[in-house]
């Protein structure tokens, strides 16, 4: 993977946009990014970052942090656009998180959501666009690179800060960073599942004992008495032999219940022969007693059928007569029928004839008929006249109706004259309304340029007082450093002044018999010099020397920070002043010991920003109202217009209500006259029309009466003579006896049923008589029925004692017996489950490091990034050895320290002393170079791990501080050679020395409006 160009917009501390040519700072293949603390060296990789997995490093990803710059106008939208090569592919991908921006109408802000953008270079059709979609972008560069972020956070940015931990870290804090970067998940996902699998087949194995243990609890309440004759059992769900002692104590008991019921079979077949015997017994002297009952019983019944012998006869007579009556029955319901006709026909007749005038009491029905044929001419006449009264209806209801709508009329006119008085004074006074909210706003608009500059000033004047505070702690810092300065140097001076005075001393030490002098060249040394006291020694007089440097670079540091805190405060005090910020005037200051005119003071501006704030506030809630006064205004005018409207329309209406009006008069007095005619003494031709009706009726309903009451009497006379001829055939000497006689078909049923009753008991009396059995038996001596019944109860009561004696045997022993096989058949599956859990128990043991075989007590996850940090030492020896000169190997070490697991443990080899010791005791400058070439060697292992995915661009984030100059050319030698193969390495640090050492650079300008970078390619 390469990277060409980055262009980063409103992202972090750049308020603009920023190019970075990657292309012309990797020519040089090792290139430095540096500049001042804050400035936005980690911007840029975050940046990249970004670019790549939508989301900066883990450790800058804060909680609610946002990646938009503070610096950035409002209208610039947050951008970070990535120009790179991998897996052979030319890659465009553009990214903008969340961010506010300015609403299209209106004030304030809305949120702009997310956007990705992925396009791709093809040499004859240019860029063309692959994805807008956050996740497809994702998955495509993803399995591109082949890491996921944490592991391009660790491979290709190189943060120094975490390999030193790891160096000095335990077992458990390397496994977890080593698990996230080769994701080991899997290994630990299959121990989890051995352990689950281990779980499940051992709480199989338990339930297989506790099924066992359960059916002998059952076998042994089946057993009863029988099972205390076996040894009860002992064991426990899990214990050995636990099954085999489940399987005897089951033989035993069974084989005790098949002796038991043998013995009940003996006693039930000896109880069923007692039972038999009786049963025949109880059996005869029942019969016995049933017939000498029964014969008494004919006896009595033949008795009591003689008592009703002439009951019988007289139902007998009784009902042949009502048969024969019943010839004569449809001849009396005929004249029955007839008679109930003309009596209602009568009442008929009577109630029309009390409804007609006296004149007409007797009159027939012709001269009825032909009245109402008069009074019916007469009605169909009125037709017109009822028309007429009807358009008289509808002309009363229509002058109403005018009189309404002239009402309104008047009332609307009236309505619309009292609006109008007051339009003028109305109209001005929302004219007036609408200038003072535009004069208001002109005015807000006035007062919100003078607070933002207000605001800024006091954000200005309260960081120039933080600042003042920060400058007096730096001068007072830059004190103490410049005295232990002076006071180093001094020491290193005397120091080193007293070792050259006792140089001659120092060189006689190692002075050789009959080797030169490396002074005079002499092979002789008649005197040689003797150290006297307080000699100084090379070694101390470079402690001293390294104590000044030290001190020195102290001392700059502490100069450089009291200098970019002035100017800091500087720039702050000429934003409170509203003025354009002097270097020079500053740096003028700081040279005669003063600060610069610091401006109004933090109460003065607070007191300014209110009074404008509250002045804008009013000005905008003046203004806020101008859309509704104009609204107020248009409102008005419309209603204006419309009380115009309805006042003409009115006028117009009650000109056309007068006209109307007075044809309605001269149609109404036509019909008026028409109807006084027609109408007579009634009130209107309706009730007229209504009493003719009635009168019409009530004729018809007469001569309709009279016709049917004359028909009614001629089918009485009919049915009378048609009753006595029938009853006279049918043997009766008048009507009425043959009506006396008739029965109804229940009554004659009823008659029958007795007459049945008692010929059938006859029959079956004389039938009883007949039987020989009963009446031999009536000869004997009575039956003793109860005794023998006692008999066989007392049989009977043995029989069920005995057979329940054998059920419950024959129970028994089938209980036992299915018990046996089911716990036969539980035995035979255990032993499947059983072997399958030793093997599972012993895998699981085996990864989780608790089986005896596992000798160093290592979990397989453990095992697997064991092997990967071998991989990595070995890697990072081949580094380490160039830049430590040959001094340091790095090793991987399995051996457990204390209780803990092994597997995880990193020792570095001194080749000085031939001793193996903890990283944790480098120096400061030996971890970092320590820490470098672990991170590299990592680097190695993780892009071999991803598919081999090549990385021509890497990072590495800060550390050359601690080290001196001759391992700093070491590491950079190292670093330099990763440039084969057209590799490029960018150096993240702001140590002076590597300006000096590295040609090609990158510098972050830090400024008021937003950093920025400058390219220095020479």
């Amino acid at each position: 993977m390469r990277l060409h160009r980055l262009s980063i917009t409103a992202f972090g501390p750049f308020g603009a946009t920023q190019e970075v040519d990657f292309d012309a700072l990797s020519s040089a293949g090792l290139f430095l990014l540096h500049g001042p603390t804050g400035a936005g060296k980690t911007s840029v990789l975050d940046a990249v970052c970004f670019a790549l997995y939508g989301a900066v490093p883990g450790a800058r990803q804060s909680p609610g942090a946002s990646l938009r710059s503070d610096h950035a106008p409002a209208d610039l939208p947050t951008e970070v656009q990535l120009e790179l090569t991998v897996g052979g592919r030319r890659l465009e991908v553009t990214r903008s998180p969340a961010q506010p921006r300015p609403k299209k109408r209106g004030d304030g802000f809305t949120v702009e959501k997310a956007q990705s953008r992925l396009r791709g270079y093809d040499p004859e059709r240019g860029w063309q666009a692959l994805s807008k979609s956050h996740q497809e972008i994702g998955e495509e560069l993803t399995q591109l690179i082949g890491m996921s972020r944490d592991q391009f956070c660790q491979v290709v940015l190189l943060p120094q800060g975490d390999f030193a931990r790891f160096l000095r870290a335990d077992a458990e804090a390397r496994g977890k960073l080593l698990g996230r970067l080769f994701d080991t998940r899997r290994f630990a996902a299959v121990e989890d599942r051995l352990a689950e699998l281990r779980r499940g087949a051992e709480a199989k194995v338990t339930a297989a004992d506790e099924r066992i243990l359960a059916l002998a609890q059952r076998t042994e309440q089946a057993a009863g008495p029988v099972g205390a004759e076996a040894t009860p059992i002992v064991a426990r769900p899990g214990e050995p032999g636990l099954a085999e002692a489940v399987l005897e104590w089951a033989a035993i008991a069974r084989s005790t219940a098949r002796e038991r019921l043998d013995i009940a079979h003996a006693v039930v077949t000896a109880a069923e022969g007692r039972q038999r015997t009786a049963r025949h017994a109880l059996d005869a002297e029942r019969e016995r007693d049933r017939l000498q009952r029964r014969y008494e019983e004919t006896r009595r019944r033949s008795a009591a059928l003689e008592e009703r012998r002439p009951e019988h006869d007289r139902c007998q007579e009784r009902l042949e007569r009502a048969r024969t009556a019943d010839r004569v029955a449809p001849a009396l319901d005929l004249r029955e029928e007839a008679e109930h006709a003309h009596r209602r026909a009568a009442d008929d007749l009577d109630r029309a004839r009390a409804q007609l005038p006296p004149d007409l009491a007797d009159a027939g029905p012709d001269q009825l008929t032909e009245l109402e044929r008069r009074f019916r001419q007469e009605l169909g006449g009125l037709e017109s006249a009822r028309r007429a009264e009807v358009r008289s209806a509808e002309i009363d209801e229509e002058r109403d109706r005018l009189e309404r709508e002239s009402r309104a009329d008047d009332a609307t006119v009236r309505d619309a004259d009292a609006w109008l008085a007051g339009w003028d004074t109305v109209h001005a006074g929302l004219r007036e309304r609408i200038a003072t909210a535009q004069e208001a706003a002109t005015r807000a608009e006035q007062l919100a340029g003078l607070l933002a500059p207000a605001r800024r000033r006091l954000d200005a004047a309260r960081r120039r007082e933080a600042l003042a505070a920060e400058a007096d702690t730096a001068r007072e810092a830059l004190a103490g450093a410049r005295e232990r300065a002076l006071g180093a140097h001094e020491t290193w001076l005397g120091l080193r002044e007293r070792r050259l005075r006792d140089i001659a001393a120092e060189l006689a030490a190692g002075l050789v018999e009959g080797a030169p002098c490396t002074v005079c060249g002499s092979a002789e040394h008649p005197a040689p010099a003797t150290e006297g006291d307080g000699h100084v020694d090379r070694a101390t007089e470079e402690a001293a020397l390294t104590a000044h440097r030290r001190a020195e670079e102290a001392r700059t540091r502490a100069e450089q920070a009291l200098g970019l805190v002035r100017e800091r405060h500087a720039a702050a005090a000429a934003e409170a002043r509203d003025a354009e910020p002097s270097s020079a005037a500053a740096a003028a200051a700081a040279d005669a010991g003063t600060e610069p005119d610091p401006g109004p003071s933090v109460g003065e501006l607070r007191d300014l920003v209110e009074r404008l704030t509250t002045e804008h506030a009013g000005a905008h809630r003046l203004a806020a109202g101008t859309h509704a006064a104009r609204e107020a205004l248009d409102a008005a005018e419309r209603e204006h217009l419309k009380r115009l409207e309805l006042r003409q329309e009115a006028e117009r209406r009650a000109a056309a209500r007068t006209s109307r009006r007075e044809a309605l008069d001269r149609e109404q007095a036509v019909l008026r006259d028409e109807l006084a005619v027609v109408r007579g003494e009634s009130g209107s031709v309706a009730a007229y029309a209504e009493r003719l009706t009635r009168r019409v009726a009530l004729l018809a309903d007469a001569a309709e009466a009279v016709r049917a009451e004359q028909e009614a009497d001629r089918r009485r006379k009919e049915a009378d003579g048609r009753l006595s001829d029938a009853a006279f055939r049918a043997g009766f000497d008048t009507p009425e006896a043959a009506a006396a006689t008739l029965l109804d078909a229940s009554a004659q049923r009823e008659l029958q049923h007795r007459i049945d009753a008692w010929q059938a008991e006859a029959a079956a009396v004389a039938e009883r008589r007949g039987e020989r059995d009963a009446r031999e038996a009536a000869e004997q001596d009575p039956a003793q029925p109860a005794a023998a019944q006692r008999g066989f109860e007392a049989a009977e009561r043995l029989l069920r004692a005995a057979s329940s004696a054998r059920a419950a045997a024959e129970e028994r022993c089938a209980e036992l017996s299915r018990l046996s096989r089911e716990a036969a058949d539980e035995v035979r599956r255990l032993g499947p489950v059983r072997q399958e859990y030793e093997r599972i128990a012993r895998l699981a043991g085996l990864a989780a490091g608790t089986s005896a075989d596992n000798e160093r007590k290592m979990r397989l996850e453990a095992y697997v990034l064991a092997a990967r940090l071998e991989q990595v030492a070995a890697a990072a020896t081949a580094r380490l050895l160039q830049m430590s000169s040959g001094r340091y190997t790095l090793v991987h070490s399995d051996a457990r320290t204390g209780g803990r697991r092994a597997g995880l443990g990193l020792h570095v080899v001194d080749a000085w002393t031939g001793s193996e010791r903890d990283t944790a005791t480098l120096s400061g400058g030996e971890t970092f170079f320590a820490s470098l070439a672990l991170a590299l060697g990592l680097a190695d292992v993780v892009t071999e791990e991803a598919g081999g995915v090549r990385l021509d661009t890497l990072f590495i984030d800060e550390g050359f501080g601690s080290l001196d100059d001759q391992t700093l050319d070491e590491v950079l030698d190292v670093l330099d050679s990763l440039r084969e193969r057209d590799r490029s390495v960018g150096i993240v640090s702001h140590v002076a020395d590597l300006r000096r050492r590295i040609p090609v650079r990158l510098e972050v300008v830090k400024e008021r409006q937003g950093s920025s970078v400058r390219h220095r390619l020479a």
